[in-house]
């Protein structure tokens, strides 16, 4: 009796709409996609005296990605490889190719207007970390999720590489997941739209576009269609 009992609950666990989808059991760890190879084929494109050569690691990502079990795990096992080469297309049009973990050109980045992230008058809020996590607001709430005064302290994430992506990853999780079944464009927009996307910047456009296709062809997955914005 055990043993058919045994074998009914193993029959309904493949019956349709009982089985686990066939898209979830396929996913690959995140590890397994972001490859040593994978992440030193961004990284050795920055020059040797650049900051972030020694900063940016792939285990600071991936003990990263340990707070955000979500990330590279949307949808089919396409997908998830979709949404990675999506997020480092990104990040590697943001440092150059991890050379950079501050903005070039610096600013207070401070919004008034968010009063319940008031700025500190002795700190700037410009970009830092992967995604150059910006503005008093993205400090304020970034650090209140993560654990850390992003308001007080900002410059803690050009300080602590794991850190710094789980700025990234956050940000991204927040604000461009929600549109990442959009297709490609629909993430530039979410990440610099006002600034790019609707014929302001078509060079920039294209240059995360063509990165984002370069990581879909090392990740053997059709990078999807509407790629620009």
């Amino acid at each position: 009796m055990a043993s058919y009992r045994l074998l009914s609950l193993i029959a309904l666990v493949f019956v349709a709409g009982g089985a686990l989808p066939r898209n979830v059991r396929a996913q690959a760890p995140v590890a397994d996609v972001v490859t040593q190879a994978f992440f030193d084929g961004i990284i050795n494109h920055a020059a040797a005296d650049c900051a972030g050569k020694n900063f940016y690691t792939r285990q600071a990502f991936l003990d990263a990605v340990n707070s955000y079990s979500d990330f590279g795990r949307f949808g089919t096992a396409d997908d998830s490889k979709r949404e990675i080469a999506a997020f480092f297309a990104h990040v590697t049009h943001e440092t150059g190719h991890f050379c950079y973990i501050e903005e070039i050109n610096k600013d207070t980045y401070c919004d008034p207007s968010f009063t319940n992230y008031p700025c500190n008058p002795n700190k700037q809020y410009y970009g830092r970390g992967p995604l150059q996590l910006t503005w008093n607001y993205n400090y304020g709430a970034a650090g209140n999720s993560i654990g850390f005064d992003g308001l007080n302290s900002p410059e803690s994430v050009a300080s602590d590489p794991v850190l710094a992506f789980k700025t990234a990853l956050w940000f991204w999780i927040n604000n461009v997941r929600p549109v990442i079944s959009q297709g490609f464009g629909a993430t530039i927009r979410a990440i610099n739209g006002a600034v790019e996307c609707d014929g302001k910047q078509p060079a920039l456009v294209q240059a995360r576009i063509n990165y984002y296709t370069d990581y879909c062809t090392q990740l053997s997955v059709d990078p999807g269609t509407n790629l620009s914005c």
